[in-house]
């Protein structure tokens, strides 16, 4: 359940200028968007927006992690996106063109959110001419991401997917050791099965053969891709 949370004013400035979209404004403008954003928290588990609401507000990811997911027919969850960076936003497509949410955004962790209602986020898009084409890179920037994933699961095997999602994590969250990149904490394999269109028992039986094969390494969460593995293209594994 969402509700005030413990979010000061400089925290919120330190945030939005954090914020891709807002990352060109001045510290008027910045002070002034920040007085408009509304810190909530939301519990593990709690939806934060349901698809086919309306849209009404853009989100700042202060602390936590969202993810955004629809549900099919037989309940299956697909996840589009993960949102667990301090700055990472949401919500922006529903502002622009007045339609429902596409997805819903579930809090997969505690979590601490900035809130701009529509109203204060136009307000600022009329004085800031800027954000607004910052707002348009970003969602040309995700078409083609989404464009990506289409065509992964498209062209790709499930040996495909699962190797090109690992390289796609290495990439965002790896650290470079002299094994190869280590990954701290892996995502369930539940949660890969969900971005790339499989079931996690899919997930696990490629993972074991890539162990196996001596391509990655795993111990709790923390997860190794060796460079071999990196080189690889993904069809080679």
């Amino acid at each position: 359940m969402a509700g005030p949370a413990a979010f000061g004013p400089s925290e919120a400035r330190r945030l939005l200028r954090s914020v891709a979209i807002f990352a060109h404004l001045d510290d008027t403008a910045l002070d002034a968007l920040a007085r408009y954003a509304e810190p909530r928290t939301f519990a593990a588990g709690a939806v934060v927006v349901g698809q086919e609401e309306p849209g009404n507000a853009l989100f700042v990811l202060a602390r936590g992690k969202v993810k955004a997911v629809l549900y099919g027919g037989s309940g299956r969850e697909i996840i589009l996106s993960i949102f667990k960076s301090p700055g990472d936003f949401f919500g922006e497509m529903s502002l622009l063109d007045n339609q429902p949410r596409s997805a819903t955004l579930i809090a997969d962790e505690p979590s601490t959110l900035l809130v701009l209602s529509r109203r204060d986020f136009q307000a600022h898009l009329a004085a800031q001419p800027r954000t607004a084409m910052n707002v348009l890179g970003e969602l040309s920037r995700r078409l083609r991401r989404a464009d990506e994933v289409i065509g992964n699961l498209a062209l790709l095997d499930v040996y495909g997917r699962v190797a090109r999602k690992l390289r796609e994590m290495a990439e965002s969250d790896g650290e470079e050791t002299e094994e190869g990149i280590v990954i701290r904490q892996r995502p369930t394999q539940q949660e890969i099965a969900a971005t790339i269109g499989t079931s996690r028992e899919t997930v696990s039986r490629v993972l074991s053969e890539l162990v196996r094969r001596g391509f990655i390494g795993m111990s709790g969460r923390r997860l190794l891709l060796r460079r071999g593995f990196l080189l690889a293209g993904p069809d080679e594994e």
